[in-house]
């Protein structure tokens, strides 16, 4: 089956989750997505949590890639991952920035090697600008954009997304910039820099409280969205724009109901009617009504029940994979959807599992130049 980046080679420097996730996303659409370890592996296999013996969180972001052990501090090591290079149409990285240049691979360095060769950056505050050298992870970068502040509005004080939501959106634009950058190439035949990062990308989230407080010198526009509480537990209630709101409020409220917009005295006085309305309903209830008036509504699920959704499994978001140290596990299933070239979910690599296959085949490697790389531990 021809898939939509078949053809293409990434070489993935990267740990953790922002730029992993982004090799994910590329090999799911059909790319040889080699992973390039220290010897022993990196130290995201020993992440939490962990099934028996073997990372959760390497394994969702990893399945599929090809995995070679290389000592790229030794000079033998720097000239394998060159040759590497050559053959190759995408290094993706997520060291702080600098790391490549001070390694001898930065850009231009690159480019020279291969005029065609895209590096795609992943980091914490991207190339260039007055944060760029500082270290970051996830949170940091919910912290600093504001989205934690706006998320724990309703209770009070700044709270965290349960999880690394920035390390995935900055995986995604990391994706889509490689993308781009493909094209272009195509186009013209010259590769490019893809510069993301995980500050910018949680600036995404806050664009419409951003703009607004920029243009008018006040708060607003989003905020944190606490559920309704149900008899037996929590819904999210959707109803946006006047007609959904007139339909809600009416059956609520009663003829009348008042759902004008913006008026912060209006807005809570219609929360405190669906507080009321919802607290004396049970989640079933509360949902079939609104979906038979035509509200958009969702109970608020726990992750037991969330794996139980059929929907979850029709759309084949999670699969179970043979895995050679848990025995099996379940990982992310593709994302995207295509018609002719729907992707595939590949296994779990072992530390330099594909070391020996990938210089054989793309450098011309015998057993015996294996051999000697190994013992010099240049490879493993």
């Amino acid at each position: 089956m021809t898939l939509s980046l078949d053809g293409i080679r990434v070489l993935e420097l990267a740990r953790y989750q922002a730029g992993p996730r982004g090799g994910m996303i590329l090999s799911d659409l059909g790319a040889e997505v080699i992973k390039i370890e220290r010897i022993g592996g990196e130290e995201t296999r020993k992440n939490p949590p962990m099934v028996r013996g073997q990372s959760i969180y390497f394994s969702v972001y990893n399945r599929g890639k090809k995995s070679i052990c290389l000592d790229m501090r030794s000079a033998e090591g720097k000239a394998i991952f060159t040759d590497l290079v050559r053959r190759s149409d995408v290094v993706l990285e997520n060291f702080r920035p600098g790391t490549m240049a001070a390694m001898g691979f930065g850009y231009e360095s690159l480019k020279a090697i291969n005029s065609g060769i895209i590096l795609t950056s992943v980091s914490g505050f991207g190339q260039y600008g007055p944060y760029t050298e500082r270290p970051a992870f996830d949170p940091l970068g919910q912290a600093m954009s504001g989205l934690m502040d706006l998320t724990g509005r309703p209770v009070g004080q700044p709270l965290g997304v349960a999880s690394s939501v920035v390390d995935r959106y900055t995986a995604l634009h990391a994706t889509i910039g490689t993308l781009a950058a493909l094209r272009h190439r195509d186009r013209t035949g010259e590769g490019q820099m893809v510069d993301v990062c995980l500050l910018d990308s949680a600036l995404t989230m806050v664009e419409i409280p951003s703009s607004y407080y920029l243009s008018t010198g006040e708060e607003g526009g989003e905020t944190g969205r606490p559920p309704y509480r149900a008899k037996d537990g929590y819904v999210v209630i959707s109803a946006v724009g006047r007609e959904m709101a007139t339909r809600l409020m009416t059956l609520v409220s009663g003829p009348g109901a008042d759902t004008s917009p913006i008026v912060p005295a209006a807005a809570d006085a219609r929360r405190a009617a669906l507080d009321a309305w919802c607290a004396s309903r049970t989640v079933d209830e509360i949902v079939t009504t609104l979906l038979e008036l035509g509200v958009p509504v969702a109970p608020v699920r726990t992750i037991p029940e969330v794996v139980k959704d059929p929907h979850m499994w029709a759309r084949e978001m999670m699969v179970k994979m043979d895995d050679p140290v848990a025995g099996e596990v379940y990982v992310p299933g593709v994302t995207v959807k295509m018609s002719h070239t729907p992707g595939r979910v590949g296994p779990v690599p072992t530390p330099g599992q594909h070391t020996d296959e990938v210089l054989g085949r793309l450098l011309g490697y015998d057993a015996e130049r294996l051999r000697s790389l190994r013992d010099e531990k240049v490879i493993g």
